[in-house]
């Protein structure tokens, strides 16, 4: 019987191909028919890997923060090998996660840096992909440095603020005053106020609501670096500080009394007689108010333009930016314990005002009252206390 050009003729063929292949063992190709019964021959193509990565900061962003979330994620599979190298210099510090699905940096990045991921990931059948692309870090207009006002270590009184003082302008405080904490010992309320920017720069204070309770152990961690300050300006190093609060040494100075009163820990332990600021003139009035002891001289050159003084004095701790010192006086001996004529400080005999400055530390408050003047923001850095709580709180750039 005849056998017709078509589709069974096809079909006979391919059967003998097949079998006259097939026992050579040899497979040199294979037709495959299509859909509408024509066939194409040729070999299938390799399945591509399975697993995807996924990069942050996405690729063609702008440039990031050093501090930004950086990392790079694989799915349906794991990474392999990671870098995240700059032009210069050795790759970035990382880590994996336990399953090798995610890389990290494990140190901050550089400003102004072009970093270029590099490496591999793979899916499960081993099939590989590469790592591509780059991280750019912002380049600032200027870095903006920050001082503590209290070093490691340091054992400080119970009136002590913690002050923060920028180099530079900062204008989004609350992005700052976001990485800004304080960690005490012993619950402690305590709030961040903003105060008026001086030579230059801003300066942001930590005040407690009372005094400190004594022994309580204080860290405070400032992680500025990365830290927009708007206008271009970033945070140009991390700072922090650990103290100790020390015991609780409170001085009363009531000038109407003519005595120096210090109560450590609840008691009285001495009563000094002393000269207040001249009554009778507001410019020399000692001011009343909490102050806070600052600094201390063994001895300490004093002058005035207006009073046309110039004397050195013996044992003199400050307690005001304005000039109020509490200090020996051997000129006024005679009317201590009985009439104010100082220019606004606290005159004392040699040997008190040397017990006083033995016995003092910084952030020790003195509580002057009495006079009609009162401290304030024109008298100095440190009149956190001029303030009631309330008030005080309504400076940080968070609750405020």
């Amino acid at each position: 019987m005849g056998v017709g050009v078509g589709m069974d003729v096809r079909r006979l063929l391919l059967t003998v191909a097949v079998a006259l292949v097939g026992g050579a063992g040899v497979v040199t190709g294979v037709s495959v028919e299509d859909a509408d019964g024509e066939g194409r021959s040729g070999i299938l193509a390799p399945r591509p890997p399975s697993v995807s990565l996924a990069y942050q900061p996405a690729q063609g962003g702008p440039p990031v923060s050093p501090i930004e979330k950086i990392k790079v994620t694989a799915t349906d599979g794991e990474l392999r090998d990671v870098a995240l190298t700059p032009a210069s210099g050795p790759p970035v510090r990382g880590q994996f996660t336990p399953d090798r699905r995610v890389w990290s940096p494990a140190e901050p990045l550089r400003y102004g840096t072009t970093y270029t991921w590099t490496g591999t990931a793979a899916d499960a059948e081993g099939k590989t992909v590469p790592l591509a692309g780059t991280v750019v870090t912002v380049k600032p207009s200027r870095l903006v440095r920050g001082t503590l006002n209290i070093g490691d270590g340091r054992t400080v009184g119970v009136a002590t603020p913690v002050q923060l003082q920028f180099s530079g302008r900062v204008t989004d405080r609350a992005a700052v005053e976001r990485a800004l904490t304080v960690t005490t010992s012993v619950p402690t309320e305590g709030s961040w106020g903003w105060l008026q920017d001086e030579s230059g720069g801003s300066r942001v204070h930590w005040r407690t609501k009372e005094y400190w309770k004594p022994g309580t152990k204080v860290t405070v961690s400032a992680k500025l670096f990365g830290v927009s300050y708007g206008a271009g300006a970033y945070g140009a190093t991390d700072l922090s500080t650990t103290f100790t609060i020390g015991r609780s040494q409170i001085t009363k100075a009531n000038v109407t009394s003519h005595q120096l009163v210090v109560i450590r820990d609840g008691k009285q332990v001495a009563s000094y007689p002393a000269s207040y600021g001249l009554d009778s003139d507001p410019n020399r009035n000692t001011r009343s108010g909490v102050h806070v002891i600052t600094e201390k001289f063994t001895d300490k050159r004093m002058t005035s333009q207006q009073y046309d003084y110039d004397v050195m004095m013996k044992y003199a701790v400050r307690m005001s930016n304005n000039g109020e010192f509490i200090h020996a006086n051997p000129a006024t001996t005679g009317v201590q314990g009985s009439t104010n004529v100082s220019h606004g400080c606290v005159n004392l005999s040699t040997a008190d005002a040397k017990a006083y400055y033995d016995s003092s530390i910084y952030g020790d408050p003195v509580e002057v009252s009495g006079s009609a003047v009162r401290l304030s923001a024109r008298d100095g850095d440190i009149w956190v206390w001029t303030m009631d709580w309330a008030a005080w709180q309504r400076l940080s750039a968070l609750t405020g």
